[in-house]
């Protein structure tokens, strides 16, 4: 090699390393929009808000987008079965469209699922090519009894899902859950596990749960696993049968609200610094730190993905 070839070789190195350096840190960082959408009874209303937010989202430079649970429909036992579709099925094909039209990768709340003749509550997600990459049945079903405050059995009416839901984005891989999920801080530290560095729960609790845990458990999950929480909530109607809290939000790996809507209808965002996530799990090496002789967590099953 002469050295005329030698200097070109080494330029061409060196540009190849600065083009990577700059490309590794612009996929480091990535933006997500979390939707809290004013759900109605009307289920084309809430389908044709939904895409009109998505797109103001993608407008916004948002490359990951999530929506509500029950996004098309409104939320409770006597709804789910007279709104319940199959998926592929008209909301899901929205939703498709959406991610197509717009580039972005769609996480689409939650609908009622018919399947089999049993309902689900079920997250399909939707790539920037507008295939569905995901299914999340809901795996925790929301039964509580707060005496005074609240009764709610999902299972009067639900089937409850049986398998863990993970995707991968150019910039991080994602576990996903539906609301209850989030109480178990077993499927968070699973999903942490497996690599997820952002976790995301459509969820809607409620003015008695809501109030007192909504962020509480965001926190928790966040910095037990040290990674981004992100929820997204109905807006809040005081008229209906359920009124759900709001206050979608977006949780740091350092266990700071970094984003949070009000209780009307919003889109908030939030830039997802992988780098961040990543000095945290230097400065306090958690993962290194556990003592698997003492204590383990473990999955029945891979997850899909």
């Amino acid at each position: 090699m002469c050295l005329c070839q030698l200097w070109l070789w080494t330029l061409k190195t060196k540009q190849n390393s600065a083009l990577m350096s700059t490309l590794a840190k612009t996929m480091s960082k990535f933006r997500l929009a979390v939707v809290q959408l004013q759900v109605t009874a009307v289920k084309a209303d809430n389908l044709s808000r939904a895409r009109r937010l998505v797109k103001e989202a993608a407008g916004q430079g948002s490359q990951v987008v999530l929506l509500p649970e029950c996004f098309n429909s409104p939320y409770g036992t006597g709804f789910f079965s007279s709104y319940a579709e199959r998926i592929p099925g008209e909301s899901s094909q929205v939703l498709s469209e959406a991610a197509r039209e717009n580039k972005v990768y769609l996480v689409g709340g939650s609908i009622p699922e018919e399947d089999g003749g049993k309902l689900y509550n079920s997250c399909t997600v939707f790539g920037p090519d507008g295939e569905m990459i995901l299914k999340h049945r809901k795996i925790h079903l929301f039964d509580i009894d707060v005496p005074g405050k609240i009764r709610f059995q999902e299972s009067e009416t639900l089937s409850p899902g049986c398998s863990l839901s993970m995707f991968d984005t150019p910039f991080c891989k994602v576990g996903v859950g539906i609301c209850y999920d989030m109480r178990f801080a077993e499927l968070a530290q699973i999903y942490g596990r497996k690599g997820c560095q952002l976790l995301v729960y459509p969820g809607a609790f409620n003015m008695t749960t809501g109030p007192a845990h909504w962020e509480l458990l965001q926190r928790g999950r966040a910095l037990d696993n040290q990674v981004y929480v992100a929820t997204a909530s109905p807006a809040r109607d005081e008229t209906a049968s359920y009124v759900a809290w709001g206050h979608s939000t977006v949780v740091s790996p350092w266990g700071e609200v970094i984003s949070k809507a009000g209780a009307e209808e919003a889109v908030i965002y939030a830039d997802i610094d992988l780098q961040y996530l990543a000095d945290i799990r230097q400065q306090i090496p958690i993962t290194s730190q556990r003592r698997h002789d003492l204590y383990t967590v473990t999955s029945t099953q891979d997850g899909s993905s």
